[in-house]
């Protein structure tokens, strides 16, 4: 060998270069320091290593072993274990060592969604005061990149799980950490550790987050169930695109999965707007899509209602009325934003309210807490009186209430011309009766039924009352 070649082998060698990988335990991006695992259920912890290999995974006192297949996949499932708001070490022992440190144990949340779900602490209301009392070490967030992909990814590239603080809360999702902020002001939960994964891209449709599973279960969207080899496509470049079915499920929630979660909050729909109740179909197929990636058909689903906003069309309404339907598939609850949007901001700033909104109905639904209210009015049924009419509501609580204390707002009503007309509107009990001069006969009656509509119906307890039309009319 000539010394010149002598001294390419010795630098390659140092290098490494056309030598074979060395085999070491490797774990996905979603498991880093800080973490925080989900409590009260078995905990999966899964990675690669060389075929064959034995895999013991250690937790405080809990231990478990798994063995990597032909593929070098290998999944272990730790015990469950209660909340521990301790930092602990988990271990990773295989052909070689790995260990994460300031490991906690509580509830972990899916956060999904477009802009306003992605919308950060930095962005929302108040942000100096918000974030200088942004110490929480027991909430930690994870933010999973934007990245559609052809097929279902095993891993992703993250900065890892960060601890809240004044340093690092300003870019965690504002609608889950005040989600998690509000939790932890139950007793119960005050010590309790909660994790956020922020999986989220700004602008999406829902159709890209949905599993192949989601919408071969849901008859109404075949057309896109027979054609679930044609995506994701790609643009005139060659990139993905990531508006396409699949393309963020194969990204950005398969790398997650099996990790352990208690349940997701969602906030989109901006993106659909103009599909109607065919909305709300395909809402069935993410939830049910991703109970099935999670192996739970009870798995926690709570959502934002979009709220009103210029679109400079009438297409808002329906979007409503589809995803109030979709608030009544088992395990769902949708929080109601009516009251707290900006007609002329797509991106309201109020993410506090949402947070705590959606964390009622979390502490009500998940966590078993008694005499919440969680929501405001919704519509139960017509009475027609002649020239009135009496509505009657579910979620009235202590009452009805104008919120500004002025006379009701956005009622309107129609006679069988079905020509709808503005309508006065007196709250009697827990009724409302509306009546207008122009209509002798009352035949429908629609409230907030306009995409800038900001209505002042509420119940006692300051919760919105959600939009409504007793017709069925095109």
């Amino acid at each position: 060998m000539t010394r010149v070649r002598m001294a390419m082998f010795v630098v390659a060698a140092c290098l490494g270069l056309g030598a074979p990988a060395v085999a070491e335990v490797k774990l996905p991006a979603v498991f880093s320091d800080h973490m925080v695992l989900q409590r009260d259920k078995p905990i999966p912890v899964w990675g690669w290593d060389a075929p064959g290999t034995e895999v013991t995974v250690i937790l405080g006192e809990a231990k478990a072993t798994a063995k990597a297949d032909d593929k070098g996949l290998w999944k272990a499932s730790l015990p469950a274990q209660k909340a521990n708001s301790t930092g602990q070490k988990l271990a990773v022992k295989g052909t070689s060592e790995k260990a994460f440190s300031d490991v906690l144990v509580g509830e972990v949340w899916l956060c999904s969604g477009q802009s306003n779900m992605e919308w950060t602490v930095a962005a929302s209301d108040n942000p100096q005061q918000e974030i200088a009392k942004g110490d929480h070490p027991l909430i930690r967030h994870i933010k999973i990149p934007h990245r559609p992909s052809a097929k279902a990814e095993t891993d992703v590239q993250t900065k890892g799980w960060e601890v809240a603080s004044p340093k690092t809360v300003a870019q965690f999702t504002a609608v889950g950490y005040y989600f998690a902020v509000n939790l932890r002001k139950d007793k119960d939960l005050a010590g309790v550790p909660v994790g956020l994964i922020g999986s989220n891209w700004g602008g999406t449709r829902i159709e890209p987050w949905t599993t192949p599973e989601g919408f071969q279960a849901v008859p109404a969207l075949k057309n896109i169930a027979d054609k679930l080899s044609d995506f994701p496509s790609k643009d005139a470049k060659g990139n993905i695109n990531h508006q396409t079915p699949l393309a963020l499920y194969n990204g950005m929630i398969a790398p997650l999965v099996p990790y352990g979660i208690r349940g997701a909050l969602w906030y989109q729909g901006e993106s659909n707007n103009g599909e109607g109740m065919l909305y709300a179909d395909k809402m069935k197929a993410l939830i049910h899509g991703w109970r099935k990636l999670w192996s739970d058909e009870a798995l926690p689903f709570y959502f934002v209602q979009i709220a009103p906003f210029t679109y400079r069309n009438t297409n808002l309404p329906f979007l409503w009325e589809a995803q109030l339907a979709a608030s009544k598939i088992p395990g769902v609850g949708m929080a109601a934003t009516m009251d707290i949007s900006n007609i002329k901001d797509i991106h309201p700033k109020n993410k506090q309210e949402v947070g705590r909104r959606l964390a009622l109905i979390a502490l009500a639904r998940t966590y078993g807490r008694e005499g919440l209210v969680i929501s405001g009015p919704f519509y139960k049924s017509m009475k027609a009186e002649g020239g009135k009419a009496r509505i009657s509501f579910d979620g009235v609580a202590g009452g009805l209430a104008s919120r500004d204390g002025k006379e009701l707002s956005h009622f309107t009503v129609a006679g069988p011309d079905k020509k709808f007309v503005p309508a006065k509107a007196v709250i009697e009990g827990n009724e409302v009766v509306v009546s207008a001069d122009a209509v002798s006969e009352i035949a429908a009656v629609r409230f907030g039924w306009a995409e800038t509509a900001e209505p002042n119906l509420a119940n006692k307890e300051g919760l919105p009352a959600y939009p409504f039309r007793t017709d069925d009319w095109k």
